[in-house]
């Protein structure tokens, strides 16, 4: 007979193997790959406290159309953010691939991040880092392209969750 375990238990036993892989010193340095909009991410492991499905949103009036409400959490509420909308791009469509990448509590900001997909552990250093050229957002840590081409940003969380532009999200 199976043993029952609970959502919430399934998800935090997945993150704590998540980023005991990725604080242990003979792992390789992985970062989580996820999908936003049409663009791929590395997102480090100490970056983010949980990954989730998208929980019922409650609606914050006069918020920037970025921000999708705000989302109850064992008792603390989370702002939600969809960052592909905030990046400029189309606004996520959820459905059963979105995740919601909680933000880790170092950043002292109850945070979300909607992705589109989770594409799994990714090794920068398997990749080839490109020259940023252009005009990028300070959050983009760098740019790598991997072996089939397919280009990836990393992103700088303690960057993005400290700027103005991303902290502003009522209306002017």
């Amino acid at each position: 007979m199976a043993r029952k375990i609970s959502l919430r238990a399934f998800h935090e036993s997945v993150m704590a193997k998540l980023q005991s892989l990725a604080s242990s010193e003979t792992a390789s340095p992985s970062k989580l790959g996820v999908q936003i909009g049409s663009n791929f991410w590395l997102v480090n492991l100490s970056d983010i406290s949980e990954a989730l499905p998208i929980p019922k949103l409650t609606f914050v009036p006069l918020a920037q159309p970025w921000f999708c409400g705000v989302a109850n959490f064992r008792g603390n509420l989370y702002g939600i953010v969809d960052f592909s909308h905030f990046l400029g791009g189309v606004p996520t469509q959820f459905g059963v691939d979105c995740r919601l990448l909680l933000v880790h509590q170092k950043f002292s900001v109850n945070c979300g991040i909607v992705v589109s997909r989770m594409l799994g552990l990714r090794n920068p250093e398997k990749m080839k880092r490109v020259e940023m050229e252009g005009d990028f957002p300070p959050w983009v840590a760098a740019e790598y392209d991997d072996e089939t081409g397919q280009r990836w940003q990393e992103l700088n969380m303690q960057v993005l969750t400290g700027h103005a532009q991303f902290l502003n999200v009522g209306l002017s």
